[in-house]
């Protein structure tokens, strides 16, 4: 199953939330990304039918190891696009926000190139 930037968005959300507490609720992933209740209550369900997220009997969500994987790529994407922009002179607040937008549609190939000279 493609997953679909929105998706994506949601799962980095979910891994950065549950770095900073024990348990992530959907009304913690609306909150962070200022989504209403009723879209992140589709939106963890499309996550959740596809195999990307689980929730338990308190409604606390955690992600399966597809989900992990894909969360950490768009993380890792987000943090050295950010990086690589601010080191061509760019403001942080707009890199990270150039970055957001970047991170999802960005080639493996162009991506790694990135890496391979912020490496250097």
């Amino acid at each position: 199953m493609h997953i679909q930037e929105s998706g994506e968005m949601y799962l980095e959300t979910i891994l950065l939330l549950s770095k900073e507490r024990a348990q992530v609720r959907a009304i913690d992933v609306g909150e962070y990304m200022g989504f209403s209740k009723p879209s992140v209550s589709r939106a963890i369900g499309l996550l959740k039918n596809g195999g990307y997220v689980t929730a338990d009997e308190n409604g606390s969500l955690s992600l399966t190891e597809e989900g992990i994987e894909i969360a950490e790529k768009i993380y890792e994407r987000h943090q050295l696009l950010s990086r690589f922009l601010m080191k061509l002179g760019v403001d942080a607040e707009t890199a990270s926000n150039d970055a957001c937008k970047m991170e999802h549609v960005i080639s493996d190939v162009s991506f790694e190139a990135i890496k391979h000279e912020m490496m250097k």
